[in-house]
């Protein structure tokens, strides 16, 4: 009893407990107060700032439909770089309102375009935020967030120019037009204006251009293909693309579909449907179609109101356009019968990225699609460049020693042409002589990925798969690209830009576009141009491409040859012009053992005989002459 009532009497008193010291105030906390505070403060002033713009709006632009038929289709001349014009575009087209158009051509642009168009007032928050994430995501702009309204105030008031300051009047201006106009009748506006390409301004010019027919009578398909291009006209058009425009028109049908404008059963007979593209009564059969259908697909859209002519001076050489397309002619009416070949394409680009010359196939009245441009095939040895210069660059020199021996890679064995190995050979040798173990082995030994990022450096675009494949070039390119990498060796080591476009101007002499050359970059060390110029002369000099010497003049470049002879090309270049051939079938059929040396190398020679005629002979630094390559072989 006495231990419990001890510990009872005995219980330590309770410590006491310091006060806890004035809870201070977070600086979020104090942040978020201050941008309210500021926000009410600055409101009212917007509020003010956005009223007066819109009253200067009202001033100078006091009834946005007497733009509407103020505008008829400027008629686009495009001439060759001495001045002379090459071509005239424009289809007349009359203003079509929204009453007389089918619903399907209204619910095809709603359903793609702008799905809460009659919902909301110019600006559209979630489009944005859903586009602001998608290019987050694409790690690139995958999308954009811009209203039909906002499109339309773009094409009325403002230029092309990518900044905040114009960004910020386009959404001023949207919020104006919604203020001043109906929905219909903004609807009205942007479908009579918005530029379709193929210098067809207008949903009847475009329906007229591609179809051959008013917008009024189009199906549910060919309607699906108008609403697809506006995304991006150059990329859908069916003139340079009638696959993409299909299957972009089909993601419309789905669209449709999609928000109940279209039934399923309709939306399947629609993507089922036949199309048949129109092609322009004023096209002529003068070589130049396929290279003035890319210039105007690279036109900046002309802003701006009235009737006037549009004047785009071209980088095209009107001769060398000619010579091109008849040496691509004459090559396959000559042999491609008998080698089993039907299409050709030609790039020909000067060191500063002018574009000389661009045929993009046989025939433009029978096929439209440029070959030169949108074609990706594999470039077989021709990517070999790429290989070579990656190991220039990591210290080896063209007499470095490589290995023509056989080889396995997880039970992959790539093999030469002739199936016999060489042993031992210097670099230059291999190359020239497009030894396909030698390229493998020197692609296995370079760090992971270099390959790939040389080729990015100097041009390439298209998807590389990292694979010792690709040494052999079993990744699909353009040839546009694949020519503008090899360029980059004609300039040097600089980069190359192609464009064909040098200024867009109106008759008034106002100036709408001007090319701006940008800074030289130098993207491959002088020595290791120098010995890229050793080894890729060499393969014209003792070499698989021997036929595409030109006398006189040093030239540098590859063959390219792809399992079963399905793609030939030859791509070269000397100090002032690069150059590429590609020679095949759309489908991909095998040819009759055609090869990079072979149709390709003469084709190749031809154009680039015709380019150097009135030249005065350029040295290539570390290329051989044809006499020293003679006192060798001695």
């Amino acid at each position: 009893m006495g231990i419990f009532s001890k510990r009872k009497t005995a219980a330590p008193a309770a410590p006491a407990v310091a006060a806890p010291p004035p809870r201070r105030r977070s600086w979020l906390w104090f942040g978020a107060l201050m941008t309210a505070r500021a926000c009410l403060v600055l409101a009212p002033l917007g509020v003010v700032a956005t009223g007066v713009l819109f009253l200067s709006y009202s001033l100078r632009f006091p009834d946005p439909l007497s733009l509407a038929h103020r505008q008829h289709t400027p008629v686009i001349h495009l001439l060759a770089r001495d001045g002379a014009e090459i071509a005239a575009r424009g289809v007349s087209a009359d203003y079509m309102p929204l009453d007389l158009l089918p619903p399907h051509v209204v619910d095809g642009v709603i359903a793609t375009e702008d799905r809460r168009f009659f919902s909301h007032w110019g600006i559209d928050p979630w489009g944005m935020a859903r586009a602001m994430f998608a290019n987050l995501r694409a790690g690139r702009f995958a999308q954009g967030g811009s209203t039909l309204t906002q499109q339309l105030a773009k094409n009325l008031f403002l230029t092309g120019e990518r900044k905040l300051g114009r960004k910020i009047e386009e959404l001023t201006f949207a919020l104006w037009l919604e203020l001043r106009l109906s929905k219909r009748d903004i609807l009205e506006l942007y479908l009579n204006r918005v530029y379709f390409g193929g210098g067809a301004y207008g949903i009847e010019a475009a329906s007229q251009r591609y179809f051959g027919k008013s917008v009024q009578v189009v199906s549910v398909a060919e309607a699906a293909v108008l609403a697809g291009m506006l995304k991006a006209p150059s990329k859908y058009s069916p003139a340079g693309n009638p696959a993409a425009a299909r299957a972009r028109g089909r993601i419309v049908i789905a669209n449709m579909a999609a928000t109940g404008v279209l039934s399923a059963r309709a939306a399947l007979a629609a993507a089922d449907a036949t199309l048949s593209f129109a092609i322009p009564a004023q096209r002529s059969s003068n070589g130049i179609e396929y290279a003035v259908e890319y210039a105007l697909e690279r036109m900046p859209p002309i802003r701006g109101s009235g009737p006037y002519e549009v004047f785009v001076e071209t980088t095209l050489d009107s001769s060398l356009q000619r010579s091109a397309d008849k040496a691509v002619k004459l090559a396959l009416d000559a042999q491609g019968a008998s080698l089993q070949t039907s299409q050709a394409s030609v790039v020909l680009v000067e060191t500063n990225g002018a574009i000389r010359a661009l045929v993009g196939g046989r025939s433009y009245a029978e096929s439209q699609f440029n070959r030169a441009i949108k074609a990706h095939r594999q470039p077989g040895s021709a990517f070999k460049m790429f290989v070579y210069l990656t190991a220039m660059e990591h210290g080896l020199s063209p007499d470095t020693t490589g290995y023509d021996l056989p080889l396995s890679v997880k039970g992959w064995s790539p093999k030469n042409d002739n199936g016999h190995y060489q042993g031992a050979m210097p670099l230059r040798q291999a190359l020239a002589s497009s030894i396909n173990t030698v390229a493998v082995r020197l692609y296995l030994d370079l760090p992971k990925r270099r390959v790939i990022e040389t080729a990015r450096r100097l041009g390439i675009t298209s998807d590389l798969h990292d694979a010792p494949a690709l040494a052999l070039g079993a990744s699909e390119v353009s040839l546009m690209e694949l020519t503008q990498a090899y360029a980059v060796l004609a300039n040097g080591g600089a980069g190359v830009a192609p464009h064909i476009i040098e200024r867009v101007r109106l008759a008034s002499g106002d100036v709408l576009y001007q090319h701006t050359a940008s800074p030289a970059v130098a993207l491959v060390k002088p020595s290791a141009v120098e010995n890229m110029n050793d080894m890729l002369s060499e393969v014209l000099l003792t070499g698989t491409g021997k036929r595409a010497a030109i006398a006189g003049h040093q030239a540098a470049g590859k063959t390219g040859t792809t399992q079963d002879f399905r793609d030939a090309w030859f791509i070269g270049y000397t100090a002032q012009l690069a150059a590429g051939v590609w020679v095949g079938n759309d489908g991909g059929q095998p040819m009759n053992r055609v090869v990079g040396g072979s149709l390709p190398a003469r084709i190749w020679h031809d154009v680039m005989e015709a380019a150097h005629r009135e030249r005065t002979p350029v040295p290539l630094p570390g290329a051989r002459s044809a006499q020293t390559a003679a006192m060798v072989a001695k």
